[in-house]
């Protein structure tokens, strides 16, 4: 058994693309040594911006022979067919068998496969591997670049160590394959260490020794350890400093993946910079030049920054720091011309700018949306709906709310919009509560994002991120499969959490009305042949809401198909009133009562179905519940169903439920009077806890129900051979499950 080591050194590979090249070395390399039967275990993959590398322990040091057979045609068949079969299988005529199949004399080929050293098979892995590493961007070089088949690799490939124990891999890879005397690299035992601390080859011995000889060389090839090097290194220049650092993990990363052999030294930069928000700052230096910034102990921003040289100077680092500090005062320098430039004019001045500027070809400009949510931020406040927000403030914000998108800072940093737009409200002298709405009306952006709290804040945000769902499914640019180009999942998502986080009873029926009622842009979108009814599109909303709440809820331990059970009753879009209805139901299903409630919801629905139970035109008369009586259309009598025109399941259940309660025309059964006495006193303190939103007390009178219907299956026979009774029975049955459905629609829940 030996380890193997391969190395791939090439020029400076981008950070960004390192932890990626990682992995699909470690794929590449496991897919091409199982093709070639060759069992791979550990694996370690390492990166510089210089090399990749990779160490695989405990490979055999040659594949086992083996026998292979196929089966080919029988005998008598045509020459042809046979002298095919031998040339696929590379063997003579005469080393054919035959053999009898199913009474027929039959060719098969024999090949006795020697095993491979396995110094040859990762030769041929080299080979693979090198040109067929996936890079996001990738380049040609050299005489042979004029080749389309020449290599394209991500930076000029330089070098190729391999080792398979102690041995190096004999051969080279060709760089331009297919074309006569064409360039080839050359595999070697020997790499080159730091650019600027070592000079000349280092000659590896085997893969134990790999990672040593280059730390000898001022290379340190493990990424963790680099990353490490730099976590602690400026956390603790921050320290003795009098500071703390603001920890940015992606920031190491990138600087684990820009140098070698880091080293963290800490600067200052001039203090008056500080007069600029602090977000510019951090952002200025962390984009532009992949510094850490500090803090000080009253946690404000410092004016010191952390960079991180690819070497140990003589000097400490001195010349390094003042260089960088001159690079970052440049750029602070233009940050700082961006902020008082953007001063001069007020955000109502920089709100005429979207008018310029197209949110979608279908649906206006950014001043369109704009005009749309403040409209809508305002009826969510008038109408009750987020409250403690003044009408006038909310509107003003909603108003403000995009117009640092055409400002300079947005326009050099556009991760800042929002922040500043709310910088430059306070620097004004608006209201802190239309700043603070301006500052965080796109949160929550993701699923670990803060949710406003804030009124203003909260009634903005909603409205925009409503106005986005309705006005792109109105152009039926709705998401499909994998594809979701105007982020509308995470926007419903959004909707979700702020209503959650906020308890806002809100019809979001009611509220696509106002949006499009309000707006006779999307008016006229609604009369378009193309983009179908309104009622059609509140489904299609409502539908895709489900599928959003059951992502965010499977999240948070709640089963989907208790989810489905509850929007499938209709009607319902009100979010936290669902939710409330939904963790009920979970509370519920986990105890034993629910368990066998929903074994003989689910018998009693088999029987009714099997049955071909249906509500039939001759029990119109009997008298209906107060929320049909006054539907001329329900109230029909004669051969019409009079259910036709009612598409509420609830109240079609509930009609169901009123005719199954006739008068009988025999004395029921002790168990079959149990359950009805057990109906007629659940049903009543069902629906009123369901009235009352009160659904902990709903299951409760559910509840009673399971010790009656069990009672009633082990006792009664529904189908009795008196059809008096058969009818009544199955009426009976078609009660209890309406009962049911009026709290949730337990056929869609599974178990």
């Amino acid at each position: 058994m030996s380890d193997f080591l391969l190395e791939l050194r090439s020029e400076e590979i981008p950070a960004r693309m390192q932890a990626g090249a990682r992995a699909e070395l470690e794929k590449l390399f496991r897919r091409e040594m199982d093709a070639a039967g060759v069992a791979v275990g550990d694996i370690t993959v390492w990166s510089t911006p210089r090399r990749l590398a990779l160490i695989a322990r405990g490979l055999p040091d040659a594949t086992e022979a083996v026998s292979e057979e196929a089966k080919g045609p029988p005998v008598g068949a045509p020459d042809q067919a046979v002298d095919g079969f031998c040339r696929k299988m590379g063997v003579d005529r005469g080393d054919l068998e035959t053999r009898d199949v199913k009474g027929r004399a039959t060719y098969f080929a024999v090949k006795n496969v020697p095993g491979r050293r396995i110094d040859n098979i990762v030769h041929g892995v080299i080979q693979t591997i090198v040109h067929q590493m996936p890079w996001p961007k990738s380049m040609r070089w050299g005489g042979d670049s004029i080749y389309s088949q020449s290599l394209s690799w991500v930076r000029p490939l330089s070098g190729i160590v391999a080792l398979v124990g102690d041995r190096k891999v004999n051969g080279s890879i060709d760089l331009l394959p297919g074309i006569a005397g064409g360039a080839k690299l050359d595999i070697s035992n020997t790499t080159r260490g730091h650019r600027f601390h070592h000079s000349g080859d280092i000659t590896i011995g085997n893969a134990a020794d790999y990672a040593m000889k280059l730390r000898a060389a001022h290379v340190i090839v493990d990424h963790e350890e680099r990353a490490a090097i730099i976590r602690d290194g400026a956390a603790k220049a921050a320290t003795d400093a009098g500071l703390s650092l603001v920890e940015d993990e992606g920031l190491v990363v990138e600087n684990a993946g820009l140098t070698e052999w880091p080293v963290p030294l800490l600067g200052r930069f001039e203090e008056d910079f500080l007069d600029v928000p602090a977000e510019v700052i951090q952002l200025t230096a962390r984009v532009n030049q992949k510094y850490f910034v500090c803090e000080d102990s009253a946690g404000k921003l410092a004016n010191a920054f952390i960079c991180t040289a690819n070497i140990e100077a003589e000097d400490g680092g001195s010349a390094i720091v003042d260089g960088n500090r001159k690079v970052l005062a440049a750029r602070l320098a233009d940050a700082r011309f961006f902020w008082e430039q953007d001063r001069k004019k007020t955000l109502a001045d920089h709100a005429e700018g979207l008018a310029r500027i197209t949110f979608h070809e279908k649906l206006g400009t950014v001043a369109d949306k704009v005009e749309r949510v403040a409209k809508l931020a305002r009826w969510l406040v008038e109408e009750g709906i987020v409250k403690g927000a003044a009408p006038e403030e909310t509107e003003q914000a909603a108003r403000l709310a995009k117009a640092d998108l055409v400002t300079e800072m947005v326009g050099e940093f556009p991760e800042l919009q929002g922040l500043m737009g709310g910088y430059y409200a306070r620097a004004e002298g608006l209201p802190g509560e239309v700043a603070d709405a301006i500052r965080d009306h796109y949160k929550p952006v993701g699923q670990g994002d803060e949710v406003p709290t804030a009124p203003v804040t909260v009634a903005v945000s909603l409205a925009d991120k409503l106005d986005t769902l309705v006005s792109f499914f109105a152009i039926d640019e709705k998401p499909t499969g994998s594809k979701d180009p105007f982020a509308l999942r995470r926007a419903a998502l959004s909707i979700i959490r702020l209503l959650e986080a906020n308890s806002l009873r809100i019809s979001l029926i009611s509220a696509h009305v106002e949006l499009v009622e309000a707006s006779p842009f999307l008016s006229e979108e609604k009369s378009s042949p193309s983009t179908g009814s309104g009622r059609a599109e509140r489904e299609g909303l409502l539908d895709f809401f489900a599928d959003r709440l059951k992502v965010q809820q499977r999240e948070a331990g709640v089963r989907h198909d208790l989810i489905d059970a509850v929007f499938a009753l209709g009607g319902e879009d009100d979010l936290v009133r669902l939710l409330a209805r939904v963790h009920a139901l979970q509370s519920f299903m986990e105890t034993e009562n629910g368990t066998n409630l929903l074994a003989g919801y689910k018998r009693a629905s088999n029987i009714l179905k099997k049955e071909n139970y249906l509500v039939t035109p001759a029990q119109a008369g009997v008298q209906l519940d107060s929320r049909l009586r006054g539907n001329d259309e329900v109230m029909s009598t004669g051969d019409e169903d009079p259910m036709e025109n009612v598409d509420d399941p609830q109240m079609r259940e509930i009609y169901a439920a009123q005719l199954a309660a006739r008068e009988l025309s025999y004395t029921p059964e002790l168990a079959e009077k149990a359950l009805i006495d057990a109906l007629d006193a659940a049903e009543p303190k069902a629906a009123a806890a369901v009235e009352a939103e009160d659904f902990a007390a709903a299951m409760a009178a559910l509840a009673s129900l399971r010790a009656p219907i069990d009672a009633f299956f082990d006792e009664v026979t529904v189908n009795d051979d008196n059809p008096d009774k058969r009818a009544a029975r199955l009426d009976l049955l078609a009660r209890f499950r309406a009962a049911v459905h009026g709290v949730a629609d337990f056929s869609k829940i599974e178990g």
